[in-house]
């Protein structure tokens, strides 16, 4: 899992998967979630993120890895 923020945009992009979207649905005003080939969800795109998120502190949680930079 990947989190990209574009500070142009103000658009947060979590990918979930190292596969290509073919499907795009917006389920809620600026918040689309992407789909593989098959109905798989690989991303999810939040417009207007700093006002949606805090994004000064990103906090992970019990993930079963360590973390790299």
């Amino acid at each position: 899992m990947k989190l990209h923020y574009d500070q142009e945009t103000d658009s947060l992009y979590i990918d979930l998967a190292n596969a290509a979207s073919a499907d795009s649905r917006e389920i809620s005003d600026g918040f689309v979630v992407d789909f593989d080939e098959n109905g798989y969800i690989v991303g999810f795109d939040i417009q207007h993120a700093s006002s949606r998120l805090d994004l000064s502190s990103p906090k992970v949680e019990h993930l079963p890895f360590a973390l790299t930079a």
